[in-house]
């Protein structure tokens, strides 16, 4: 049963890992001159790696179909000014930083209380913004559906966690996903808070993944990491009859967008290598174990599709936007932006962008990233107050192909001109129940509420690569091996 979600009024997310705020030292309240708008001075925020009971409470989880859902549910992205907005009014940084939706879109908003400045209610959004400026934004937020397979828990003590990640779960938030990440589950199924990220897994990459419980613990085996004293055994099934002998890659790896989560084989790339080694051969694919001796981002997965043996069901490296040859050799004949273009449009038309982790609002926005640069992988450790958010996106692009309202766009601007105060805030007044199937509570604003997508199965969110081996300094750590990693396994 889906409990009542709270409304955009309630939704308070307590700064700081403990829900506490550090008081800023009083400032002197200079004199303003006639009209002039007061700026509080900003407030210091705590920071550290935290998530506590209050943010683990804002929804909750149901399973459907092998999957693992989060009920939509209000939340605050909250930004300070940036230093390019100081001066331009506020439906100007909207128009052309937030474009995914219409400027009536926002002037709803701004009517449901749900743009705050300062954290006083937007009256008017010509007003022109200054530097410390504090910008709230409250939305309905949906998350991507997941895996339904549990988090094993591998070993536990009084200094680390380590667990069995499954595929297509992010470890931290990230991008759109919040309470649909490792950390959020371990803390509000097992108990487990205040944890550490020591290294890092792709979203849809499974296996052995170590928090540290303590500061000291995560400095420890930070230091180990920087000296290379660990090593990391991964294990995947890839496309044709892999060499028998060793194979050693040692090519340079670019970033090709930190946005979609895409690298490739480049001269001008940072030092890599990998070590490989074939295990098994099916007369189709091969199981490889991988030794990689770097750490860039989707080392193995770039490795391996320049040796001409992608991983099977890689969504991104295994795709026909990298040209007849996947990329073979580092060959694909196009640009960047041409790859880029071609990759997304080929999942746009098996409507599988969610396997990306990234949505059409994503991809049209021109803001900056919303909760980490890459939010294919969402690997970027979060330093800052995880109530906080730093962007105040605006919500998903239409698509009126999965639209279950027919005979009118959504949020066209007539429509929502139109929406009375009322219907803005009875997300607030009803008592519904917020997502879940045959919840009758809907948010006018909200386009998700309005869009019926396409379940992924929980097929397409495993990916044949697997974390098997973590091993450092007075610790080992091993998963089993994965059921595709047999050798007479067939898909």
């Amino acid at each position: 049963m889906a409990e009542p979600g709270p409304g955009p009024q309630q939704q308070q997310p307590p700064p700081g890992p403990a829900g506490k705020e550090e008081a800023a030292p009083a400032a002197k309240k200079r004199r303003l001159a006639g009209g002039e708008r007061y700026v509080p001075p900003p407030r210091k925020l705590s920071t550290g790696v935290s998530f506590g009971a209050a943010h683990f409470a804002e929804t909750s989880y149901y399973f459907e179909g092998g999957l693992r859902k989060v009920r939509p549910y209000f939340f605050d992205f909250r930004t300070y000014c940036k230093g390019r907005w100081v001066g331009r009014s506020l439906l100007h940084v909207f128009s052309t930083e937030f474009r995914a939706q219409p400027l009536a879109y926002y002037r709803a908003a701004a009517r449901a209380g749900r743009l705050r400045l300062n954290e006083q209610p937007v009256r008017d959004l010509d007003v022109v913004l200054k530097n410390n400026d504090f910008l709230r934004n409250t939305i309905h937020r949906h998350e991507p559906p997941v895996t339904a397979q549990p988090i094993q828990i591998l070993a536990e003590d009084q200094e680390v966690v380590v667990v069995d990640k499954p595929s297509s779960l992010p470890v931290h938030p990230c991008g759109r996903f919040r309470h649909n990440t490792v950390i959020f589950i371990l803390g509000k199924e097992h108990g487990l808070q205040e944890l550490h990220t020591i290294h890092r897994l792709d979203r849809m990459t499974s296996g052995v993944l170590m928090f540290a419980k303590t500061v000291e613990v995560s400095k420890r085996i930070d230091e180990q990491v920087r000296e290379r004293q660990l090593e990391k055994e991964y294990v995947c099934r890839v496309v044709g009859e892999f060499p028998e002998h060793e194979v050693v890659c040692e090519e340079p790896i670019l970033v090709v967008s930190y946005k979609v989560g895409v690298c490739r084989v480049d001269p001008k790339g940072k030092f890599c290598k990998t070590i490989f080694q074939r295990l098994s051969y099916n007369g189709k694919s091969s199981v490889v174990k991988c030794l990689p001796h770097t750490g860039r981002t989707h080392q193995i997965r770039v490795h391996l599709q320049f040796l001409g043996h992608p991983i099977v069901n890689d969504p991104i490296y295994n795709m026909e936007a990298w040209g007849p040859d996947r990329g073979k050799g580092g060959k694909i004949d196009k640009t960047d932006e041409e790859l880029l273009k071609a990759l997304v449009e080929e999942h746009r038309s098996k409507q599988s962008l969610d396997i990306l982790g990234i949505t059409e609002e994503d991809l049209n926005s021109s803001a900056e990233g919303k909760d980490c640069g890459d939010s294919s992988d969402c690997t970027k450790p979060v330093q800052a107050d995880p109530s906080s958010e730093n962007s105040c996106p605006a919500l998903d692009a239409q698509d009126p192909g999965k639209n279950d309202t027919a005979g009118c766009p959504l949020n066209s601007d007539a429509n929502l001109e139109t929406l009375e105060s009322k219907e803005l805030n009875s997300c607030e007044n009803q008592d519904g129940e917020v997502g879940g199937k045959g919840s009758g509570e809907k948010d006018p604003l909200c386009v998700e509420c309005k869009m019926i997508r396409r379940d992924p199965s929980p097929k397409e969110l495993v990916m044949y690569l697997h974390a098997l081996r973590y091993k450092g300094v007075g610790f080992e750590y091993c998963s089993r091996m994965p059921e595709w990693a047999a050798e007479d396994w067939e898909e």
